[in-house]
């Protein structure tokens, strides 16, 4: 049984192909989208990240695909009605990086609270060890607001909890016992926004959580709260954060993810296309804003990246490809 495996990490690809010395595996480097070329006629198991988009061009460089495993949590990269079309399975890695992500969260708060890059950057390019100026704010006794009470979810709590924070949670599906056993209520998602001075937002991307955060209900938001978003970029309209920030609802925002964020790593490709897509412009120009604002702060998708949960992603992807191998596929996410 063949292997396709995107790869970016040499030591990825020495961990799979002694993971999965049964199997023929070849990997091609970089993402699908770099190999444009690329087509294999006996492949029938396809290993992608999230930065790699499956849709039906995709599919068709390997006719005889059975298997798409993804090695990440979200697969909204993955064309899944084309994939249930063509009778090809797909699996993701659901629980690798509850407190891995929820770490990052905090990391990305802390550097806001506490004014942690400012106060770098005043020292390396003025040599200036003044801390005029760069006075932050206490996280114990605030209320954190947590958008999602999943794995990731559940560890962000726990960490608020640690700080000594108030938690309110918005999920369409409660868990009572949790809420019982950490302390925390849950909330409907507007008094969330009401009452949070800490918004965190941990969902997966569906159309039910796209703009999730809008020019609607930015103004419902608590003057002076602070957006962490390491989910995805397209749960928050950028262009309410935008509105967010100009008028002072927002004190500032920390974000693992932007909207279009696929655009910003090959801007100039969109700037090249003969009919640009307008709204995808736009929203790269957004970003540019919010990569010059002062009080944001933007790290490149990186909240998952730890040693210990690229471990665990492979680790998870290795037992799919094998549960699949044994007529046992495990891990299955379907459009829903």
């Amino acid at each position: 049984m063949k292997i396709i495996s995107f790869y970016n990490e040499e030591w990825e690809k020495g961990y799979l192909k002694e993971k999965l010395s049964d199997f023929d595996i070849l990997f091609p480097a970089g993402t699908v989208q770099d190999n444009p070329d690329f087509r294999d006629e006996f492949a029938e198991i396809l290993s992608v990240f999230v930065k790699d988009k499956v849709d039906a061009r995709s599919m068709d460089m390997m006719p005889k695909l059975k298997l798409i495993a993804t090695r990440s949590t979200g697969f909204d990269h993955i064309d899944l009605s084309e994939a249930k079309k063509r009778g090809i399975i797909v699996s993701n890695v659901p629980t690798y990086g509850e407190n891995t992500v929820a770490e990052m969260a905090f990391a990305l708060l802390l550097t806001l609270s506490r004014r942690v890059y400012d106060g770098y950057k005043q020292v390396v390019e003025e040599t200036n060890f003044s801390p005029k100026g760069l006075t932050g704010f206490d996280l114990k006794g605030r209320t954190l607001g947590v958008v999602g009470t999943g794995h990731i979810g559940e560890y962000a709590i726990r960490i608020g909890k640690g700080f000594g924070m108030d938690v309110v949670a918005f999920d369409v599906h409660h868990n009572d016992a949790l809420a019982g056993e950490i302390g925390f209520r849950y909330a409907e998602f507007d008094e969330l926004l009401g009452v949070s001075d800490v918004i965190t937002l941990h969902v997966p991307y569906n159309p039910h959580t796209h703009h999730m955060i809008h020019k609607g209900n930015i103004e419902k938001i608590k003057k002076g709260a602070v957006l962490i978003n390491t989910s995805r970029g397209a749960v928050v309209e950028t262009a309410a954060l935008i509105e967010g920030l100009e008028k002072g609802i927002l004190y500032g925002a920390g974000l693992d993810v932007l909207e279009e964020e696929g655009h910003m790593i090959d801007h100039l490709s969109l700037l090249r296309d003969e009919h640009p897509n307008p709204i995808s412009l736009q929203t790269v120009l957004q970003n540019q804003y919010l990569i010059d604002h002062p009080r944001v702060i933007i790290t490149p998708h990186n909240a998952f990246n730890t040693t210990e949960a690229l471990e665990r992603i492979l680790d998870t992807t290795i037992q799919n490809i094998e549960g699949f191998k044994e007529g046992k596929p495990m891990n299955i996410v379907e459009a829903s």
